[in-house]
């Protein structure tokens, strides 16, 4: 087998200095090490080609014919780029891992998934879409409100100052937000409960949690607003100083974490997302899950004091690093072709510990 692995690969940093703390344009992509690490996952399949995600995708892509792509490209520009790989795979006839380029369109402009969550009864924060500053005005929502960029990842433009308490802190965040990154923002209620990240493997009803992964705010630096935002996730974390932030699998009721389990799958239903996603929660004042938003292309960073998030909840179930990657794999050739993939001649199910694990994470 030939797989083709597309991603966007994260230049070298301009400086050694200490990085500014708002600097987050190339968040999304991926480190070289990331990279590599998935390229060896991969390797257990067959040849694996290099594909990174520029203007010249389209001819590598027609030339080299791969029969898989594992697709973790996020693009570059516009409010559709995560939507372009799966979109040319399918202009080609070459099949991918992932969700489909309606999907991850959806699913990157949290207007638009908050719309559909809405639509299909899923849990949601009461919200609005602002164009300019001007647009405070028109506000109905109570105070205090969470704003962010409406087609951002990883963070970017997720700031601990977006937690506004009056009109006049939001007026100046949406000035900011809409001038940095030439897009809407989303404002939204504040939810003041704890926060959690749902990682989902498969399709259907097969489709399963691995173990919730909640958030502990009380390791943020002193003064911090509970947001797990970009100085969370790229500042304050380093690795030689990791926060010690996440609790996996969450220490919280049973009935809360079944909760957070059946949102968490209703939103990846109701977005149709496929083979894999991470759905991001957060507690509203009457104790119920709401969804944040969903990430159909989920951080995968190998180093495990980088907490990114996916790969922390696979090994919390068992899972090495490559074995999440082949699970990934094996979940996508089954939905796309109805059979186990072929390993050495043999075909090679899944992973021998993912049912019960499944049936663990479900009764937490």
């Amino acid at each position: 087998m030939r797989i083709g692995l597309a991603y966007n690969e994260k230049p070298e940093p301009a400086s050694t200095d200490d990085p500014d703390s708002t600097n987050d344009a190339y968040a999304e992509w991926d480190d070289p090490a990331t990279i590599t690490a998935v390229e060896q996952a991969l390797g257990l399949f067959g040849t694996v080609i290099r594909l990174e995600a520029d203007q010249f995708l389209p001819q590598k892509l027609a030339l080299s014919r791969p029969d898989l792509v594992f697709n973790m490209a996020e693009g570059f520009r516009g409010q559709s780029r995560e939507a372009l790989v799966p979109a040319i795979c399918e202009y080609l006839s070459i099949p991918y891992t992932g969700s489909d380029p309606l999907t991850l369109a959806l699913s990157l402009h949290k207007g638009r998934t908050k719309e559909t969550l809405a639509f299909r009864g899923v849990p949601t924060a009461p919200f609005v879409c602002l164009e300019t500053a001007d647009d405070v005005d028109r506000l109905a929502l109570p105070f205090p409100v969470f704003v962010k960029p409406v087609a951002e990842g990883s963070g970017k433009g997720v700031f601990s100052n977006n937690l506004c308490d009056g009109p006049a802190a939001l007026r100046q965040r949406v000035r900011f937000l809409v001038e940095r990154y030439a897009e809407p923002v989303l404002v939204e209620t504040y939810l003041p409960g704890p926060e959690f990240t749902v990682a989902i493997l498969g399709n259907g009803l097969e489709a399963y949690c691995l173990p919730v992964i909640g958030f502990d705010f009380s390791t943020l630096p002193r003064g911090a607003p509970p947001v797990y935002g970009y100085e969370a996730k790229w500042v304050w974390d380093r690795p030689e100083a990791p926060l010690a932030i996440f609790q996996c699998p969450a220490r919280v009721p049973a009935g809360l974490y079944r909760e957070i389990e059946r949102t968490a799958l209703e939103a990846y239903h109701a977005l149709g997302c496929r083979d894999w996603c991470r759905v991001d929660v957060r507690v509203d004042r009457f104790g119920v899950p709401n969804i944040l938003e969903l990430n159909p292309l989920p951080g995968i960073i190998p180093d495990p004091a980088m907490n990114s998030c996916f790969p922390k909840a696979a090994r919390a179930a068992g899972f090495g690093y490559d074995e999440l990657i082949q699970e990934v794999v094996r979940v996508a050739w089954r939905r796309l072709t109805g059979r186990d993939i072929e390993v050495g001649r043999r075909a090679v199910g899944g992973a021998q510990h993912g049912a019960p694990l499944h049936a663990a994470a479900a009764s937490a």
